[in-house]
């Protein structure tokens, strides 16, 4: 057993509460400073306010005021706080974490002005390099994870016993765990899948522009572009450096992304011909992380792109998702492009 401490009561940070306590260790859920409503509404019900069951007995609730409090002989700390805390993670909790380790939920990538992708851990590392830095990638709902709906997640980090520490404490008979070194591998790929997420689901939202919304699925052309956003997440990641196993565990994100979530959501707003402004009114009080990270890595491949480091055409999906997102670019699948050239 060991004292896990989770910053951030959002649903997956939440939904790591499951398995933690299910292993019987001492689980410490500190709310971020935006979620003291969270917290006091877990205290007060037992519950997670969009959680539909309640959390295991024994968990242990903080405000961040309480961090010190929390952090007190905590084995290790799993981030889970949105890409929008990315720098406020760095700024008021690493500082604090000595040698514990971080397990982080949180995913997405930072682009530099020269167009060079950086991931979390990579960003976290440059702010802080005395961190341990860990991170979970693959396909894991917070709300099934709750139901306890079987997956298989990576655990990535230089360190292979704090991995194997951390699996020990986090893996159950619902909740596998793989472990890899490939940080920058699994990272990239399950910072991408949200961005192909995004282009898929344009589909679903063009063809009920063409025939009403509400019409049956057609799969012919969500298939296409799940194999066209495949093959770009494939080839980013290895010219980002990682290996091809992690390539599937972003593969595996993009599919359970593709299927449920808010970035179906604003894909399939975007499909119907709503504008973006439009579709972002509708869906306020959302975080869509998709936008960010396709803003950041199209503009990053534009950037290499224009410095002959990449050719854009091998990235049309990318490139099409970025123009619908800066450019007021409608979306029409390029389809033509997605045969080759």
């Amino acid at each position: 057993m060991a004292i896990v401490t989770i910053v951030g009561a959002g649903m997956m940070g939440s939904a790591l509460v499951f398995p933690a306590r299910h292993n019987k260790n001492t689980v410490r859920l500190v709310g971020t400073v935006l979620d003291d409503e969270i917290i006091d509404a877990s205290v007060k019900t037992g519950r997670h306010p969009k959680f539909t069951v309640d959390f295991p007995d024994g968990v242990e609730y903080y405000h961040f005021s309480e961090f010190d409090k929390a952090l007190h002989g905590s084995d290790f700390v799993i981030c889970g706080v949105s890409s929008f805390g990315v720098d406020w993670f760095a700024q008021a909790v690493l500082p604090k974490l000595g040698k514990i380790p971080v397990l982080s939920v949180t995913k997405g990538m930072l682009d530099l002005p020269d167009g060079t992708l950086l991931t979390y851990p990579e960003y976290w590392n440059s702010v802080c390099p005395e961190a341990e830095i860990c991170a979970i990638g693959g396909a894991c709902t917070s709300y099934e994870l709750v139901a306890e709906d079987p997956t298989v997640v990576a655990y990535c980090g230089k360190n292979r016993d704090t991995l194997q520490m951390m699996r020990k404490c986090m893996e159950t008979d619902y909740y596998y765990i793989t472990l890899t070194e490939d940080i920058r591998g699994v990272e990239a790929s399950v910072a991408l899948k949200n961005a192909y997420a995004f282009g898929v689901t344009l589909t679903i939202g063009i063809n009920e522009k063409m025939r009403g919304e509400g019409a049956k699925q057609h799969y012919n052309s969500q298939a296409a572009a799940f194999a066209q956003g495949s093959k770009e997440m494939r080839s980013l990641v290895r010219y980002l450096g990682g290996n091809d196993d992690s390539i599937d565990v972003g593969i595996g994100d993009l599919f359970v992304t593709v299927f449920s979530g808010r970035t179906r959501l604003i894909g399939t707003l975007l499909g119907r011909g709503v504008s973006l402004p439009d579709a972002l009114k509708q869906l306020e009080g959302i975080t869509l992380e998709s936008n960010v990270v396709s803003e950041r890595v199209g503009r990053a491949l534009r950037k290499q792109a224009a410095d002959g480091r990449i050719n854009m055409e091998d990235y049309p999906m990318m490139d099409l998702v970025y123009g619908i997102l800066t450019e007021n670019k409608k979306a029409e699948m390029p389809w033509k492009s997605f045969a080759g050239r």
